[in-house]
C-alpha cells in the first residue's frame, strides 16, 4: 500500500488522497461500531434507541456509559462494548496517523539514502 523507502515520497495531492482514504476507513470503523453498540444497548439493555446511541457514542468517545443499566445481559454487553470501544479508539487513531507517521519516516529514510548515494559517487 505504501511506497518503498527507496522510492520518492508521494506528491502532495496523492498524499492528501491517502489521508482522505484513511479518514474514510476511520469513519467507517466508528460508524459500524456505533451501529453495533446502538443495537446491542437497545436489544440487550432494553434502552430506547436514542439512549442506546448515546451510550454507544459516549463509550466510543472514552467517556463511559450514561444512565443505569438494570439487566444482566445489558451489563455484560456494556462491559464487553467498553473494552471493544477502547480498542476501536486506539485503532482509529492508528489508521488516521499512519500515513503521517509513514511520510515522516519515509522522508527521513529517503533523504538519508540520497546522502549515501551522493557520498558514494564522490
Amino acid at each position: 500500500m505504501y511506497e518503498h523507502r527507496t522510492a520518492a515520497p508521494l506528491p502532495t495531492p496523492q498524499f492528501r488522497r491517502r489521508l482522505a482514504l484513511h479518514g474514510g476507513y476511520a469513519i467507517g470503523m466508528v460508524a459500524v461500531s456505533l451501529l453495533v453498540g446502538t443495537a446491542g444497548f437497545h436489544v440487550m439493555a432494553g434502552q430506547p434507541p436514542i439512549d442506546a446511541f448515546l451510550n454507544s457514542a459516549m463509550l466510543l468517545g472514552g467517556m463511559g456509559p450514561v444512565g443505569e443499566i438494570k439487566s444482566n445481559p445489558g451489563k455484560l454487553f456494556a462491559a464487553v462494548f467498553a473494552l471493544y470501544a477502547g480498542l476501536v479508539f486506539l485503532a482509529t487513531g492508528a489508521v488516521l496517523f499512519a500515513p503521517i507517521f509513514h511520510r515522516f519516516l519515509h522522508r527521513f529514510h529517503f533523504e538519508e539514502a540520497q546522502r549515501r548515494e551522493t557520498r558514494q559517487r564522490t
